[in-house]
């Protein structure tokens, strides 16, 4: 589901090539290694075992196979892959079953858009097939383009263009006195989450919603199109979710609880998640006689996509008819669910997903990341042939249903949430994947982990490690015109050697009932960058051919993503002590902290601002005379927030944080065995520290106090989300709620460190 994210992560080069070419070394016990300690150099042999089973031309085969039909919610190919990937798992000795999920899913019955006036035209709403992509002419099974979870309607209004549709794009066309109210927005994607703009535009008293890919951001002005480039043709449409998962991703009918057969249901009506009024995705053909149509005033220059027209506002003169029927029952989903038990602490697991639905072929999203997935699967059921056995039991998910709404990875969280809450260690998230830098975003206990492994695994174009690789484009990326101020903090960090920061994870993948709902410690790893599959995005051009050409020729970062994501299991499976290290959390939240200070600060001073010109009449003054052009409105001003208790517990976080960490500095093996018990055991449940049963604002379901989706960004992360959006909403007497709270949570947190270092100090 997830198109973009923030790249980041990690310098002694060490590891092989990407196949073969492996001195075979015999495994040896027993499987608590600890990778700091003496046992570095049989880990890493176990690693170059592991290597030698990774074949890219298994993913290659793999790919071609799940990609061959539309593989949606519902189709026969979706059930048909969960078989198939289940029989592989048994196949590698792995013991696999399917978990099956009863969830509203609605499918499209019939749409249609036309214009209507001054001129009439009628949308084709199709993906003509692309020569030389044959995938592309066997669509027959797949869905029509899209947007699932917006409402049925048949509606007639004039057109209002809104830019990206986000919230200060409907401040700038207050200035201009434009209301959408009772009218249909077009909105171009991007700059936020899909399911934002309808949500917005009907908050706003829109009746309709149409969302079109401008060729600036993804089409010909990005790169010569499909099939001669890889870039988004006219007629490509992107599908997707507008299920409202700021407010709780999964089945809309059951928050909270798994869809299970028998599990309590809302009403489709109750169900908050489920938009109010008609959504459409179109391509950028279909959208060009629309926009050209509207007339009033011409937009500003940063509203101006890449078509050959002129943007204007409207409304009007240009109106259009949208109508949208969908079939609002429940489907069957399938995760296949693989284990291989732990032979010395079974009851500690290791959780590790990708989402193998698609919307029609899915072959970059999301099977990219799923055929390395099953790669690191085979590798891993080889080396237990071999005689190995991970000491933390394994748990690999191929998840279901995760392009409508995360369906598969919540429902099957929220139905084992009290086991996965006693055992679950760590949860390892990929999705696409393709050619280019490695990126990285999670929990910050775990960044030096990610680092670790990054300085092992070889870059397939430049052979440098890929912490090396992703120096190096840290550094130069700052250096570029325009460059903002954190790209040039990362960039010191870079200078200076050390461990390069992970990012915070906001939303739009299977982690986000593992973090935000129960706590678990997680990761979300890819490569990207250089490909060029943003333009195929959700579409039905997203195949087998097109990845092949454009995505990861030669499938060689597919096995990287298998040698990445495969050392943080084996290492995270067999560590005497969880790998985990609370000075970087600390210097994360402590940046989190300086942000939300500096926020408050500058909501007040643009707050002073905006009443000084309104005093001088300022905006009056300097507006042309003849466009149509209003102040801003005035401010309440901005109180000054009490962060005295987040302060506070900053300071012992750090206290705690760096005690415990030169504490494991330590020999590990001089704990006894009852010591490496209680040590673990902490360190376990430790990111659950970071909750609070009531969770987040108007959104109980995210209980995670450091990282959440925005409110008003979707995948985009939100860290220290109580304060930070209560500022950014001007929500005053709440930030200064969500300052006490946040800051009792972390002193919780901080409590949990001082118990663990102190079973540490018993060496």
């Amino acid at each position: 589901m997830r198109r973009v994210s923030k790249s980041v992560s990690v310098v002694v080069p060490f590891l092989l090539s990407v196949a073969g070419g492996v001195t075979a070394a015999p495994v040896v016990g027993p499987s608590f290694i600890g990778f700091d300690s003496d046992g570095t150099s049989t880990q890493r042999a176990l690693e170059q075992r592991f290597d030698a089973e990774l074949k890219a031309d298994d993913l290659r085969e793999w790919m071609r196979q799940l990609a061959a039909e539309p593989n949606q919610v519902g189709s026969p190919h979706d059930k048909a892959n969960a078989e198939f990937v289940l029989e592989k798992f048994k196949e590698w000795g792995w013991d696999a079953r399917i978990e099956t999920f009863s969830v509203l899913y609605p499918t499209l019955k019939s749409h249609a858009l036309e214009l209507v006036e001054p001129t009439q035209f009628s949308a084709s709403l199709t993906e003509p097939p692309i020569a030389g992509d044959a995938s592309s002419s066997r669509a027959d099974g797949g869905l029509a383009p899209y947007n699932v979870f917006g409402a049925d309607g048949d509606v007639t209004a004039e057109l209002v263009y809104v830019n990206y549709g986000m919230p200060d794009d409907y401040k700038e066309l207050a200035r201009h006195g434009v209301d959408v109210k009772g009218k249909i927005v077009i909105t171009r994607y991007g700059k936020g989450w899909r399911g934002l703009k309808p949500k917005l535009a009907y908050e706003h008293g829109a009746i309709g919603c149409l969302i079109y890919s401008d060729p600036q951001d993804d089409g010909y002005s990005a790169g010569d199109v499909y099939p001669k480039g890889g870039y988004r043709p006219a007629d490509g449409v992107q599908r997707g979710s507008v299920a409202d998962m700021t407010l709780y991703p999964g089945d809309p009918l059951t928050p909270g609880v798994g869809a299970t057969a028998n599990a309590k249901r809302l009403a489709i009506a109750d169900a908050k998640t489920v938009l109010k009024i008609p959504v459409m995705p179109i391509s950028y053909a279909d959208a060009t006689p629309l926009l050209a149509a509207l007339g009033s005033e011409v937009v500003p220059r940063t509203w101006r996509g890449s078509l050959p027209i002129t943007y204007h506002f409207g409304p009007g003169p240009a109106k259009v008819h949208l109508r949208i029927e969908s079939e609002w029952t429940r489907k069957t989903i399938y995760d296949v669910i693989a284990t291989m038990r732990g032979a010395e602490v079974p009851d500690e697991w290791i959780v590790r997903g990708n989402h193998r639905d698609g919307w029609v072929f899915g072959a970059w999203d999301p099977l990219s990341g799923h055929v390395a997935m099953l790669a690191e699967a085979k590798a891993i059921g080889a080396l237990v042939k071999q005689g190995w056995k991970p000491a933390r039991t394994l748990v690999y998910a191929s998840w279901d249903g995760e392009e409508p709404g995360l369906l598969g990875s919540t429902e099957w969280a929220e139905t084992h949430a009290d086991e996965l809450k006693r055992k679950a260690v760590l949860y390892l998230n990929s999705d696409t994947n393709s050619r280019g830098i490695l990126s990285a975003e999670g929990s910050h206990s775990l960044q030096h982990l990610i680092n670790q492994v990054a300085a092992d695994v070889r870059d397939p174009e430049t052979g440098v490690n890929v912490r090396q690789r992703l120096r190096a484009k840290v550094e130069v990326d700052a250096q570029a015109e325009g460059a903002s101020p954190e790209a040039k903090r990362i960039a010191k960090i870079a200078e200076s050697g050390g461990d390069l920061p992970i990012g915070g994870l906001g939303s739009g993948s299977d982690y986000s009932a593992f973090l935000q709902h129960l706590g678990i410690a997680s990761i979300n790893i890819g490569y990207q960058g250089e490909d060029e599959q943003a333009g195929v995005y959700h579409s039905n051009y997203d195949t087998f051919e097109h990845y092949e050409r454009f995505g990861d020729p030669g499938f060689v970062y597919g096995v990287t993503l298998s040698q990445t994501a495969g050392r943080i299991v084996l290492r995270a499976a067999d560590a005497g002590v969880l790998p985990l290290r609370f000075g970087d959390f600390a210097d994360t939240v402590s940046e989190y902290t300086d942000e939300v200070h500096k926020l408050a600060e500058t909501e007040r001073a643009k707050s002073e601002t905006v009443d000084r010109l309104l005093d001088a009449d300022a905006f009056k003054l300097a507006a042309d005379p003849t466009q149509k052009s209003m102040p801003p409105p005035r401010d309440d001003i901005v109180p000054y927030i009490e962060f005295a208790a987040l302060d506070n517990a900053l300071a012992r976080l750090k206290r705690s944080a760096k005690a415990y960490d030169d504490a494991s500095a330590g020999d590990w093996k001089k704990l006894s065995a009852a010591q490496r018990k209680d040590l673990n055991a902490l360190l376990q449940g430790m990111e659950q520290s970071l909750l609070d049963a009531r969770g987040l604002p108007n959104r109980p379901w995210y209980r995670h106090f450091i990282y959440a989706p925005g409110m008003n960004t979707g995948y985009g992360v939100k860290t220290l989300p109580g304060v930070r959006e209560a500022i950014e909403e001007r929500r005053w007497d709440e930030a200064n709620r969500y300052v006490v709270l946040t800051a009792r949570v972390l002193d919780v947190y901080s409590a949990r460190i001082d118990q663990a270092r102190q079973v540490l100090s018993k060496q």
